[in-house]
Formats: C-alpha cells, structure tokens, sequence
C-alpha cells in the first residue's frame, strides 16, 4: 500500500492512500471518492428475547456517521472565504512550484505545472462556496489545504488533492 503524505509541511500529515480509487484530474490533481460510514456503534446480541414492551425502544448506542477518508487520515476541518483561500492558494502555489523543481523538473516541466495549476485552481474558484476545506492532522498552516465536495448526484464525497504535493511512502 502506498500513502500520500504532505510533501510542504514539516509535519509530513498522511492525508491519502492507495486504497481507495484514486484518479488523476487534469495532470495536476488526484480525486477520491468518499463513502459516509458509521463509528463508535457496538451490537450485543445476548441471544435473549426482547420484551414486548421494550422491543421498540432504540437505546443510544453513540454510533456517529463520518466521512471515511477524514475520519481515516484525522483531517481537520478548517474554513475560508474566498479573499483568504486565494491568499493561501497564493503562497501554497509559491511552494509547490519550489518543491517541483527541487524534484529536478526541467524548466519547460515547471512551466507546465504551473500553467495546469493555475487552470485548476481557477477552476476550484468557480465553485468555492461547494467546497469543504480539511488540513492535516498536525494542522500546519504550511501544509495542503484538503478539498471535499459532492459529486453531481449530491450524495457521494469526494476529495481533491494536488497531486505534486504529495509524497509517496510505501508500506
């Protein structure tokens, strides 16, 4: 199994893995779907009966409905206009694009990613407000910036991560 880790941070947050499907958007970006699941539930079946009277009566089990990959990887939700999410995106980009060429991307490689990242993050403008924002579990404000929205049926989750701010440590 392969985790992404957070290549910024000095914190090295695991924020993704291979185990769920991920796919590459656009050459600068990896997408995962989420499923909702529940925690913290315990089912004792003593083999009795339940009584009549009590048969219907649901006792708190404090089970609790949470997104996979956030409860996973313990992001952390984190909030943003649009004003202080582009200043942030600003500065992350700033790092990124060092961190590219500190891979020893070629120049012509360097230009590329940030042609595809600034089409994308105008993409992710265009529709902030459905946006969710997560940071690591060490909430370094250094670090990737986690973004949730729902696909077009509304229900499914997914996560978008940018894909050269990630890397990969096998396990």
């Amino acid at each position: 199994m392969i985790i992404f880790k957070d290549a910024i941070s000095d914190s090295k947050d695991e924020l993704l893995s291979d185990s769920f499907d991920l796919k590459e958007i656009d050459g600068i970006a990896y997408e995962a779907d989420c499923a909702m699941i529940e925690i913290g539930a315990v089912n004792v079946d003593t083999g009795a009966n339940a009584s009549a009277e009590e048969g219907d009566e649901a006792l708190e089990d404090g089970a609790q409905k949470v997104n996979n990959i956030v409860h996973s990887f313990r992001l952390q939700p984190t909030q943003f206009d649009k004003a202080s999410y582009l200043s942030y995106l600003k500065g992350y980009m700033k790092k990124l694009t060092q961190h590219v060429k500190e891979k020893g991307a070629s120049p012509e490689e360097v230009k590329e990613f940030q042609t595809k990242a600034q089409a994308f993050a105008k993409k992710i403008v265009g529709s902030f407000k459905d946006f969710e924002f997560y940071t690591g579990e060490s909430m370094d404000v250094d670090g990737m910036v986690v973004l949730l929205n729902y696909r077009e049926d509304g229900v499914t989750p997914y996560v978008t991560l940018w894909k050269h701010g990630l890397d990969q440590m096998k396990v």
